[in-house]
């Protein structure tokens, strides 16, 4: 029996991918432990490559659910829940479009959509570009469906999210709240909707409990190692050369396999 299930673990990791799976999941942890966001960026590219598009949703999605699982109760009186409904209800509507395109699509093409996103979104972020639109119900339903279709797709449906929920003037608190509780109630939705589509395994969820303890561990490691010890902007910065280095390695991985 022992043998059995041994077995079963080695066919989840093979070879190097193992070591790469548990560095990236690390160094996850870190980010999203100092600089509160880019732990599905950075592990989104990566395991894409080691494990195949499906197995990389279900894996990564599954590992920030439980993070947001935990976050969940210390923000939701800060959430606004006016906003996050229509948006919730938008992404998950989508999210059947996104599981269609992850089936049709090949792996090298999510890679390079991935990435993109990735530099697109550091990018915007350095230029400190903000979106200045007016926070109506259409457009909110319409950042909603944009991110649940990329989230079904590549894992990565936040950038949208981010974008426009920090375009307005809410207090920190509020946006924090605001983010882990759209992750809160759309990610739990899309693992079901992509394990019953069939384009996944339980190997990808057996991964993400295997690879959660090294995330937690990171994220603690994270926030006791820099908290308090200098600017909180530098170690923004930090996190997102790592995005971007990420990024176009992804991008540059497709060109010369493409």
């Amino acid at each position: 029996m022992f043998s059995s299930l041994t077995s079963e673990l080695a066919s989840v990791f093979v070879g190097i991918n193992l070591w790469l799976a548990l560095g990236v999941t690390f160094i996850a942890g870190l980010m999203r432990g100092f600089a509160g966001f880019g732990s599905a960026m950075l592990m989104a590219p990566i395991f894409a490559m080691l494990f195949g598009s499906a197995d990389m949703v279900v894996t990564v999605v599954a590992i920030e659910l439980i993070v947001s699982f935990q976050l969940f109760p210390q923000v939701r009186q800060h959430a606004d829940w006016q906003l996050l409904r229509p948006m919730s209800i938008a992404a998950c509507a989508a999210m059947p479009f996104g599981v269609w395109l992850l089936a049709s699509v090949d792996k090298n093409t999510i890679v390079t959509c991935v990435s993109a996103v990735i530099v697109f979104f550091v990018v915007i972020m350095w230029t400190g570009w903000r979106y200045k639109g007016r926070r109506s119900t259409a457009a909110t339903i319409m950042v909603g469906g944009i991110s649940g279709a990329m989230m079904a797709t590549t894992s990565v449906g936040g950038p949208p999210v981010l974008l426009y929920l920090l375009s307005g003037n809410d207090p920190p608190q509020v946006n924090r709240a605001n983010i882990v509780t759209y992750y809160f109630l759309t990610q739990f939705l899309l693992i079901v909707i992509v394990m019953a589509s069939g384009v996944a395994g339980m190997d990808a969820l057996i991964r993400a409990i295997l690879l959660l303890p090294v995330m937690l561990l990171g994220a603690w490691i994270g926030g006791r190692a820099f908290q308090g010890l200098g600017n909180e902007q530098v170690y923004r910065q930090v996190a997102l050369v790592i995005l971007f280095v990420t990024g176009v390695f992804g991008l540059t991985r497709s060109w010369l396999l493409g």
